[in-house]
């Protein structure tokens, strides 16, 4: 692999030589969620993957950009070990390198935090063609730490993701879903008193008049749970969690309407727009919608919640992924894009406009 290191590290110093920008890509199944990039000149990562170092009794691991998701998870499974956001997987070439750089976690978000929550450490190709190391393997406070999280989300604008070292979690012993009939706001007010609760919940959701939980644990504790609370299981509790996260829930698959995410307060204040399909996730907190009206009524709606709409997959004329941050932070993202990407190399235009 030091071989395909140093060919990526050598198209990057090249690039800058020639000034040429480079779009970075390996498993391109999130494709859709960033602005189009405006260059010709690929940089393949899927070459550089492979498992570096994993001791499971240390639950963490560091991994290659270009490894598969599936074929990671297949490897911390072994060990009943997982990865604690549940990244998802759109299409089976989904990588890591890709999950980090999107920022995308699945439905054990707010149970178990955020992509960037389980970030240890990276390793990096910069703007100047170097190799650069943040963070480490075990989680400690050292000088750059907060740089290595800052990959997360950058969607490839601040250097080519290499190395990256990950916390992991155990692998639950038992999952169990179960639904309940509410509407939006029922569930809202359900996800409310269950957030103060003791139940072991990591996974919520609400579509079409219904409540999904999933609670997660021992089989004797999920057990006692169930007669305690009368709870009716679902049969297929992990199949529905999983087409929920890679996209593949009915509501995903109908492609004849742009979908926007709406991240806000789980409590905020629900839309009554009747031309909108929702699908609620994360106790509320994000809020995916699926509708032909204009892009700014739905970022209304996501502004009267307090939050923040973003055009996840579609096409809306005149609208990018991500709306242009406001001028003093979008300062500091072209502060640290030039520290980082003097020559505006990497994925020019994917996040914002001008960066």
């Amino acid at each position: 692999m030091n071989n395909v290191r140093t060919q990526l590290q050598q198209r990057v110093k090249t690039a800058i030589a020639e000034k040429t920008p480079l779009r970075i890509c390996a498993g391109n199944s999130k494709e859709c969620y960033g602005n189009k990039i405006k260059t010709n000149h690929d940089i393949d990562i899927k070459p550089y993957s492979g498992i570096i170092h994993y001791e499971p009794t240390e639950l963490c691991i560091t991994v290659r950009a270009g490894t598969r998701l599936a074929e990671l998870e297949a490897e911390l499974s072994k060990h009943q070990q997982i990865l604690p956001f549940e990244p998802p997987s759109f299409t089976q070439n989904a990588t890591i390198g890709g999950t980090v750089a999107t920022g995308l976690s699945g439905p054990r978000r707010p149970y178990s935090g955020a992509v960037r929550d389980a970030i240890l450490g990276v390793t990096i190709i910069d703007g100047q063609g170097e190799i650069v190391r943040f963070g480490g393997q075990v989680m400690k406070n050292v000088a750059g730490y907060d740089v290595s999280r800052l990959m997360t989300g950058a969607q490839g604008t601040l250097g080519i993701l290499l190395d990256i070292s990950l916390r992991l979690i155990p692998k639950p012993e038992h999952n169990i879903t179960y639904q309940l009939p509410h509407s939006q706001q029922e569930a809202l007010e359900y996800f409310t008193n269950t957030r103060h609760s003791n139940l072991p919940i990591t996974a919520s959701c609400h579509h079409k008049l219904q409540t999904y939980i999933r609670l997660s644990g021992s089989e004797k504790q999920l057990d006692e749970l169930v007669k305690t609370y009368d709870i009716q299981t679902m049969e297929d509790g992990d199949d529905f969690w999983r087409d929920i996260r890679d996209q593949q829930h009915d509501f995903f698959q109908r492609n004849d309407k742009p979908l926007w995410r709406i991240s806000c307060a789980p409590a905020a204040p629900l839309t009554q727009q009747v031309d909108i399909r929702t699908l609620l996730e994360w106790n509320g907190a994000i809020r995916w919608i699926t509708s032909n009206m204009p892009a700014n009524i739905i970022q209304n709606i996501a502004q009267k919640a307090n939050g923040e709409a973003i055009l996840f997959r579609g096409h809306v004329a005149g609208i990018n992924t991500f709306k242009k941050p406001e001028p003093t932070l979008f300062r500091l993202h072209q502060r640290l894009k030039r520290q980082l990407d003097p020559k505006g190399i990497f994925n020019p235009n994917r996040l914002y406009e001008g960066l």
